[in-house]
């Protein structure tokens, strides 16, 4: 039997069917630049955190730190980030119908899959603009612009140093994406978005809690990256020499044993927990906010959140 009333009700489930695959795009672009512009000091906090450097004279003599170069490099990240994260959630929302990851009840393993699609997409195309971001976060980089620093790396190492940490990023990205993604997806079904449709205040804690817990897990994958990323930087020659993640893992271990590969733990679960509660929001809101603006009749609830 046919409800009129349940056409008045916000489905919050057709989301991803509702809005098209542009639109998605257009809201995860947003949704990735606003996550690294916010969060952007404190990632580059952490890289200078997780650079090895065997010589403690350039240590003492690198410039002190002030908050005009932490934020150097975050041009690379917004002319990344933006078509990046559009491939990445775009892809998601594809690969989670796909997989019938909307159906009703919770389905970890069909979003953990849509986020490991996502990731292969947003990795292959940004790794080339994180490894100009992380050489510019450096502390004693000298670097002004993202085309000095690009020109610089491809003249000195060749198109290969924008590349050679892509499968050390894509074995800590995928299960770092599929545990966000999983998790983000069980919180907000949890905290009762699913129920009760368009709620900010879900996406906000299940896309820090989710945030939280991928973070955590690939710190240590996330250092052996790091290591590679800026290798050309280093005075070391063991370092800058490193060929991949065996030998940059084997670096770390014999440095600092166990504890190196958690270096800048603190500062990348600082930085992702925001990040992703920023990044979800966002990216739900201009879903919510095209998907309003499609259809005229739920314009009432619109009205009634902007005035809360």
């Amino acid at each position: 039997m046919h409800h009129p009333e349940e056409e008045e009700d916000y489905d919050y489930e057709s989301l991803g069917s509702n809005t098209t695959m542009l639109q998605n795009a257009f809201a995860g672009a947003l949704a990735g630049i606003a996550e690294h512009c916010a969060m952007y000091p404190v990632d580059s906090i952490k890289t200078r955190m997780q650079v090895i450097s065997s010589n403690t004279k350039i240590i003492q003599q690198q410039p002190p730190v002030t908050l005009r170069n932490l934020w150097k490099g975050v041009n690379s990240v917004v002319l990344g980030a933006g078509p990046a994260h559009a491939l990445h959630f775009a892809t998601y929302e594809f690969c989670k119908d796909h997989f019938a990851a909307n159906s009703e009840g919770h389905h970890p393993l069909a979003s953990a899959a849509a986020g490991a699609c996502a990731t292969l997409a947003h990795d292959s195309l940004m790794n080339p603009f994180d490894v100009v971001k992380q050489r510019m976060q450096l502390r004693d980089s000298t670097y002004t612009s993202i085309r000095e620093c690009a020109r610089n790396v491809y003249s000195k190492e060749g198109i290969a140093a924008f590349y050679i940490s892509l499968p050390t990023t894509l074995v800590m990205s995928i299960p770092f994406q599929s545990i966000q993604f999983a998790t983000y997806e069980f919180f907000r079904k949890v905290l009762g978005s699913e129920a009760t449709g368009y709620d900010p205040k879900t996406h906000i804690f299940a896309g820090g809690l989710a945030g939280a817990v991928a973070s955590s897990v690939t710190t240590p994958l996330d250092v052996v990256k790091t290591l590679l990323q800026t290798r050309g930087t280093s005075s070391d020659l063991r370092i800058r020499n490193a060929t991949g993640f065996r030998d940059a893992s084997t670096i770390i271990m014999e440095r600092y044993g166990v504890k190196g590969f958690f270096r800048g733990f603190r500062p990348r679960v600082l930085t992702h927990m925001p990040s992703a509660a920023i990044s979800w929001s966002v990216y739900e809101y201009i879903k919510w906010l095209i998907n309003v603006q499609s259809n005229p009749e739920k314009s009432q609830q619109k009205e009634n959140f902007v005035s809360l």
